[in-house]
């Protein structure tokens, strides 16, 4: 099954009830507006032929035109359902299918998670669902609308006109919409996806450009830099040409069709009518309704130029929605406990790797008890503390949690037990009490004000709004530090009977650093601690030290 199908399927099942609905009134719009201009057809051809015999002031007028009218309103009317079902439906599913993407991605090896937070992948995701909005509304629903209304008209011209003017309508449009898709839409899919490479470098270089007009301006590469972002724009507009080209003969294709089509139902019913097999009424219904028919070719074109963006989306997104989220069950490990953090031969290799790059680590760290993880840069401390918290699996040896391996454990239950500071540690745009709240949604105003005066950041936050203070996209508008110590606070506002620190007090000078590392002691007397570092004054208010070996 190919990815664009699971992600059509994963759509309709999200909201099948009102995509049905929808796809029913679409029908019904189509098949309206083919029975409006047949009926119109009918309607001047059969007054004028009766106005030509004499017999015009017996002739009933007013049935047609009541089902003229009728037509019309009931036309305009599942035109506006449809359009309400179908996109709402749509924007419901894809928002959705946006929360199993983030489900999807929270399942992915850390360093894939690390690579997420570039401005090109996290467009990159962005991009790819707001490409999938077009696989109900461009391509599903007016293939099975116009397939559908093919059938249902096919069938009326049969009972109206004749079985023979029937087939040469249906299936010349039919052959146009089948062409317009094989042809056209083989040739848009390579132009399909470089439109939106286009796109996504656009949207990036405008973006790195506006972050970094004052150091461009600085280093005197402001113009040349504001040249890259229009040579990108130029590039995407091309792209978009070429997209529009393809769009407009698709268009041309499935409006040819439906003028061969009324050419042959003319040319034929015209005969037919000459022979006396039907009534020159009969044969304008079909001519007439050959032109309406095409409305139901229509909305294929756009479909048609976009198929590429949505199967090169689907098939990025195909196997994140398809991730299994939390495999692990929620009970833990039964057997002796031993509290506290115990490892057992565990050594670790790069990822993507097999080679070790430690040699296998025996460790106990006790509740209350603080461990120095020490070693040279580069050699796998950070790689140890992935492995510990769950985000990557060790290469070999045991991991145990308070007596419990992490994958004996939920999610849910990991994560309370075991808090975890990594070196890139990120905020989130909001304020200062949304960041930590996001690790205790229950923590008082209080609580967190005491914990932040603790780490010696309430002094500098107080004036610039305190909990309220707001901050960018990524937590911008704090230094460094302070951004470090906030990341640092909101982890220890959870309470983890067990902490993994990978260099804690980065970028702080020997007071601050001395000063987080005491608010650590006091706020988690009971936790055991995991700290890597490379500091004295880290090492100074640890327990203890375990110096890592590599393997070279």
């Amino acid at each position: 099954m190919s990815p664009l199908w699971r992600i059509a399927r994963a759509i309709w099942g999200e909201e099948r009830t009102a995509l049905a609905r929808g796809l029913a009134l679409s029908v019904i719009v189509l098949l309206a507006g083919a029975a409006l201009l047949g009926l119109s057809g009918w309607f001047v051809t059969a007054t004028g032929a009766a106005g030509v015999a004499g017999i015009g002031i017996a002739f009933d007028v007013f049935r047609p035109s009541a089902g003229v009218r009728m037509l019309a309103l009931g036309r305009t009317a599942a035109r506006y359902g449809e359009r309400i079902l179908t996109h709402d439906a749509t924007l419901r599913s894809l928002a959705r299918l946006r929360l199993r993407v983030l489900d999807g991605l929270s399942m992915q090896p850390v360093e894939t998670l690390a690579r997420l937070r570039s401005p090109s992948m996290l467009n990159r995701v962005t991009a790819d669902v707001d490409a999938l909005d077009g696989v109900a509304i461009r391509l599903v629903f007016p293939i099975l609308a116009g397939g559908v209304t093919l059938v249902a008209a096919g069938a009326l011209l049969v009972w109206l006109v004749a079985p023979v003017v029937a087939l040469w309508v249906v299936g010349t449009l039919a052959t146009g919409a089948a062409l317009a898709m094989i042809v056209e839409g083989r040739r848009a899919i390579a132009p399909a996806a470089e439109a939106e490479a286009a796109r996504q470098a656009l949207r990036s270089a405008a973006v790195e450009h506006l972050r970094a007009r004052a150091i461009l301006t600085f280093a005197g590469s402001l113009l040349s830099e504001r040249a890259q972002v229009l040579a990108h724009d130029a590039a995407a507009r091309t792209a978009e040409r070429r997209l529009t080209q393809l769009d407009r003969r698709a268009a041309t294709m499935a409006s040819g069709s439906a003028m061969l089509a009324a050419a042959g139902a003319l040319a034929i019913g015209g005969q037919m009518a000459l022979e006396e097999a039907i009534t020159p009424a009969a044969a304008a219904i079909a001519v007439f309704a050959a032109l309406a028919l095409a409305e139901a070719l229509a909305p294929l074109h756009r479909g048609i130029a976009e198929i590429g963006r949505m199967r090169d989306a689907a098939a990025r997104l195909a196997p994140t929605l398809e991730a299994r989220q939390d495999p692990r069950s929620s009970v833990g490990h039964v057997g002796e406990v031993e509290p506290g953090l115990s490892l057992r031969g565990v050594s670790v290799a790069a990822p993507g790797s097999a080679t070790a790059l430690i040699r296998p680590i025996d460790l106990h760290v006790a509740p209350g008890e603080i461990v120095a993880l020490t070693g040279r840069s580069g050699r796998g401390k950070s790689t140890l503390l992935n492995a510990i918290s769950g985000l990557a699996q060790p290469l070999s040896g045991t991991i145990l949690l308070d007596g419990s391996a992490p994958d004996d454990l939920s999610e849910g239950t990991l994560r309370a037990r075991l808090g975890y500071l990594p070196q890139a540690s990120r905020l989130v745009s909001g304020t200062i009490r949304s960041n930590l709240r996001l690790a205790a949604p229950d923590v008082t105003d209080g609580q967190m004000q005491t914990l932040l005066t603790d780490l010696g950041l309430w002094p500098a936050l107080a004036p610039r709004g305190g909990l309220d203070m707001a901050l960018g996209e990524g937590g911008t508008g704090l230094s460094g530090g302070e951004a470090r110590r906030v990341a640092l606070a909101r982890v220890i506002l959870r309470h983890p009977a067990i902490l993994l620190l990978d260099e804690p007090t980065e970028g702080l000078d020997p007071n601050s650093a001395n000063g987080v590392l005491a608010t650590i002691k006091s706020h988690l007397p009971n936790a055991a601690v995991l700290l890597a570092t490379h500091r004295d004054t880290d090492l100074s208010a640890c327990d203890r030290k375990l110096t890592i070996k590599s393997i070279s």
